[in-house]
């Protein structure tokens, strides 16, 4: 059996992940995958659990080390328990976030040194690599109002700081910039269904190289 293929939507806060990453699961249904909806933290249910305590507003006070442990804690069972073993039966696995949101978020935001995270990042993922990050694209400002039009409360990340989304965002760019063959950034301030087309383009491209691969 063909093994399968990760597609991870990623990128700013009220950017449209949920609405992209469903435009590209009904998409690929209709070419006959078997698609795997999860996202980060969470996916499982320990990391569902982890989800909980990091994102709880009412803890200002966790630290910047204990955050990036969590996080790292979540992935690894995250791909023991959920992702490998989809991809290993064929299925396409799309995360709603991954590995690059904990550089973008813990390193350029927070400030943790990068040899740290790569470190707590390698030993979460045991050496595997999503295929493609699709990072939709926007204006922190306009990206938390966005959020805030849903009318739910801003989580523990939402809540921070301007220039903390703004390093964030910085870092999704700078990582793009630094590895083209597997990020792909997205103009989200875009109506919804050009984003969507956007990532659909970079989603055509996975296949065909997913394809070509099988058959090498």
């Amino acid at each position: 059996m063909s093994k399968g293929f990760m597609l991870v939507c990623d990128g700013s806060n009220g950017a449209g992940k949920t609405t992209v990453i469903q435009g590209i699961a009904d998409y690929l249904e209709q070419q006959g995958y078997d698609v795997v909806l999860t996202r980060e933290p969470g996916g499982t249910p320990i990391g569902e659990k982890v989800r909980s305590v990091i994102l709880d507003p009412s803890t200002p006070e966790m630290g910047s080390m204990t955050e990036l442990m969590l996080f790292g804690a979540a992935r690894a069972q995250h791909v023991e328990e959920k992702i490998r073993p989809a991809l290993e039966v064929g299925k396409v696995v799309i995360s709603d976030r991954f590995d690059a949101a904990t550089f973008s978020f813990q390193h350029y935001a927070r400030g943790i040194d990068l040899e740290t995270i790569t470190t707590i990042n390698e030993l979460a993922l045991g050496g595997f690599k999503p295929d493609m990050n699709l990072i939709l694209d926007l204006d922190p400002q306009l990206g938390l109002q966005r959020v805030s039009q849903r009318g739910e409360g801003l989580d523990r990340l939402e809540d921070e700081k301007m220039e903390f989304l703004h390093r964030a965002r910085e870092g999704y760019l700078a990582q793009a910039k630094a590895d083209p063959a597997r990020f792909s950034v997205i103009d989200a301030s875009q109506d919804k269904q050009s984003v969507l087309s956007d990532c659909l383009k970079v989603v055509d491209a996975v296949i065909a190289t997913s394809r070509n691969s099988k058959n090498d």
